[in-house]
């Protein structure tokens, strides 16, 4: 009669272990860079909804006067603007028919890094 047990033996039962804490080990490393991708994501999309913003305030004075662009509002800005870690500026040519217009807005990215994005388009004052 020969006695055969059901069950793990003691080595397969360690590598289980083993496999087991490598997988969790890996998922907890992917768990940081996900989280700094969706910070990132996070910040990246209020500097789009700012410049975005400032831009239609400008397109909105550019047409707030009966001679287009002669507005007080549609102009340079004089010092910059921050909000949500964002810093925004914005530039106005001061003449022409066709004025490219151009929003910046600068932010942090981790690492000590900064990232710029510009936001241009070209507004008809004749």
């Amino acid at each position: 009669m020969s006695d055969k047990r059901a069950g793990f033996t003691i080595v397969e039962m360690l590598v289980a272990v083993v496999v087991l804490g490598v997988g969790l080990l890996a998922l907890a490393a992917g768990m940081g860079s996900i989280t700094r991708a969706l910070n990132g994501s996070r910040i990246s999309t209020e500097a789009v909804q700012l410049t975005t913003r400032r831009m239609d305030r400008l397109r909105a004075a550019a047409r707030s006067t009966p001679a287009p662009c002669t507005s007080s509002t549609f102009s340079s800005s004089v010092a910059p603007s921050y909000s949500a870690g964002v810093t925004t500026t914005w530039i106005v040519p001061g003449s022409g028919a066709l004025r490219r217009v151009l929003v910046i807005a600068s932010y942090p990215t981790g690492g000590g890094k900064t990232r710029v994005d510009t936001l241009a388009t070209n507004i008809n004052c004749a």
